[in-house]
């Protein structure tokens, strides 16, 4: 191709597009399935035995580019067993005004305890609502053998 039509290949992508249909989607009347390995909300798991499987280390924390994740650590007792292991997260918050849904943070969990559900619709009406503490992000004892969203293939 000649030098002199190098610019003006560029807007080929823009005529191309011009007379295309719009495609509109009609949200939240229509919810469109998000794609099977999608970063949603996180949700920390439990083994099968329904032991948490987070076991403090904190490098979920340290994973994160944003700052998002704050975890404090501390020791399992003979009276109280939180997860199999001598650690356990006894304080997990992830504050999703500043979480960027990298995915940094489950790449780092060596546990596996941290994962990512397909659920998109995290909205609140006050800034406070949205830092997410361990009550809102661990399963239920009930569904702790069931995968999040999206998490079979993985």
């Amino acid at each position: 191709m000649p030098e002199f039509l190098g610019p003006v290949a560029g807007f080929g992508v823009t005529f191309s597009t011009m007379f295309k249909k719009p495609n509109t989607e009609q949200y939240p009347e229509q919810k469109v399935p998000t794609a099977p390995r999608f970063h949603g909300r996180h949700q920390l798991n439990r083994h099968e035995n329904g032991l948490e499987k987070c076991i403090g280390c904190e490098l979920c924390a340290w994973a994160c580019p944003a700052d998002a994740i704050y975890v404090e650590g501390a020791d399992n007792t003979d009276e109280e067993r939180y997860s199999p292991g001598e650690r356990y997260g006894r304080v997990y918050q992830i504050n999703y005004l500043r979480c960027i849904g990298c995915g940094l943070c489950i790449e780092a969990c060596p546990t596996r305890a941290l994962t990512m559900t397909n659920d998109y619709e995290m909205v609140d009406d006050n800034r406070a609502g949205l830092i997410y503490d361990k009550g809102r992000l661990l399963v239920p004892p009930d569904d702790a053998d069931k995968p999040a969203d999206g998490d079979e293939d993985r």
